[in-house]
């Protein structure tokens, strides 16, 4: 009974120490402050969108346009700031110091929620996020830690494996979110004395994101398996008929680089311009959420990392990287095509609904990308990777706003349609990849056999 006592004990502290907590603690957090934000905003620029004179035909279609402009420039500080920190970031982690880029982000995350609070608490001006946000982002916001946690999962799993680790992780980061979601429409109502809606949200999201610092700096283990496999043995596209792997040319694999990194950055464009319109977009009519509705949209947003991760676990027995890829850009531009006609809450969640598979595409372009380059660099094209989609981000985020702006009156899903067109164009870039291994396959097994 001791034995079995001290061997729980053990596997207990082992799995504590791992990365995994740390990511389900930081996305509980962070899905109670999104509600919190979003809805702040919205209390906020609701008093100021009846008092300011604006040209829109509506009272709620100046509050719309109030609340992108907010968003617009609280997204362009999140994309730009963090740059230079996360790369500085990034090379210390390459350097060895692994923990130092998920601990600084985490520091920033905990003051930035920590400035949302003082905002509701003390009734201060919601221009102060912006100066808080400033904050985060030279800690090297979600890019650096995001990267430092991709990197530590990638150095402790094999290439072969690598795809589904990673998702694993992004599995419970979704759960995690989905958790969170579900419970801060509930926790946004509840209030303490005279401090108004939305304080127990944020308190409870600032004490998430002390116990992530408390767990980076005591427990967490940094662990590196040792594998015989260099970073390109994985072929990208799997065969089931040979078991030899395939190690592509130099040159080769900088083409497939830059390939990933066009198929990414455009896909995350879409991505990322079609949901920081969606958040605005279900809080005017005919949909005009409440705190509640917002969570479980939030919520169902999250359901699609339980259904990418199911994806992946049912189609890598069939195909390769590069058609999961494909396959999650479908789901993607379907889902939100369809997104361009809802107009009740039922169809937001049906057009949710064809977006099952819309996160395989980015871990897996990241496994793809670490198979690129050694082990030392790992943490480096990771971090560019990450860069690269917030530079994309100071264009596609004023452009969708805008574009939102000017179709408001008369097709507001139109951004939406649009987000399904550079889909489709970000299909183009991992096809090529696609096909380039195809044609090098041959000559390959050729070359081993002889």
């Amino acid at each position: 009974m001791q034995r079995l006592c001290q061997t729980c004990c053990q596997t207990g502290m082992k799995a504590l120490r791992r990365i995994e907590v740390i990511v389900v603690l930081q996305q509980l957090g962070s899905s109670l402050f999104s509600t919190a934000l979003q809805m702040v905003v919205k209390d906020r620029t609701d008093v100021n969108a009846s008092s300011t004179n604006t040209t829109l035909s509506s009272r709620d279609d100046s509050q719309q346009k109030v609340m992108t402009d907010f968003f617009m420039t609280y997204n362009l500080i999140n994309h730009l700031v963090p740059i230079l920190p996360a790369l500085l970031l990034a090379r210390l982690g390459d350097r060895g110091w692994r923990r130092v880029p998920i601990v600084v982000p985490l520091c920033g995350y905990l003051l930035f929620r920590l400035a949302l609070l003082l905002v509701v608490i003390f009734r201060l001006p919601l221009e102060l996020i912006f100066a808080a946000e400033v904050v985060y982002g030279l800690s090297g916001g979600f890019c650096s830690y995001w990267s430092g946690v991709m990197t530590l999962v990638s150095l402790s799993s094999t290439a072969t494996d690598r795809s589904k680790v990673m998702m694993k992780v992004e599995l419970l980061y979704g759960t995690a979110g989905l958790v969170g979601s579900l419970v801060s429409g509930h926790l946004f109502l509840m209030y303490s004395s005279s401090l108004g809606n939305g304080t127990i949200l944020l308190t409870v999201s600032t004490l998430l994101y002390l116990l992530c610092i408390i767990h980076s700096i005591v427990l967490l283990q940094v662990k590196f398996i040792s594998s015989k496999e260099t970073e390109d043995d994985s072929p990208l596209l799997t065969d089931a008929s040979s078991e030899v792997p395939v190690e592509a040319p130099a040159g080769r694999n900088r083409v497939n680089v830059v390939l990933l990194f066009a198929s990414a950055i455009l896909y995350g464009s879409a991505v990322g311009g079609a949901v920081e319109i969606l958040s605005v977009f279900v809080l005017k009519e005919p949909l005009s959420w409440n705190a509640t509705q917002v969570g479980y949209g939030n919520a169902a947003g999250f359901v699609i990392f339980l259904t990418s991760f199911l994806g992946v676990m049912v189609f890598r027995r069939c195909f390769g990287d590069v058609m999961l890829i494909l396959i999650g850009m479908l789901s993607f531009a379907s889902g939100i095509f369809f997104m361009s006609f809802v107009t009740t809450t039922t169809m937001f969640y049906l057009a949710r609904s064809l977006n099952l598979f819309a996160l395989i595409p980015m871990t897996t372009i990241r496994s793809l990308l670490s198979q690129q380059v050694p082990a030392s660099l790992c943490g480096t094209i990771l971090t560019s990777l990450q860069l690269s989609l917030k530079l994309a981000g100071l264009a596609h985020v004023p452009a969708f706003t805008k574009i939102y702006q000017a179709t408001l009156d008369w097709f507001p899903g139109f951004i939406f349609m649009l987000a399904s067109i550079i889909t489709v164009l970000g299909m183009i870039p991992i096809s090529i990849v696609g096909c380039r291994s195809r044609q090098r396959r041959p000559y390959d097994r050729v070359r081993v056999e002889e």
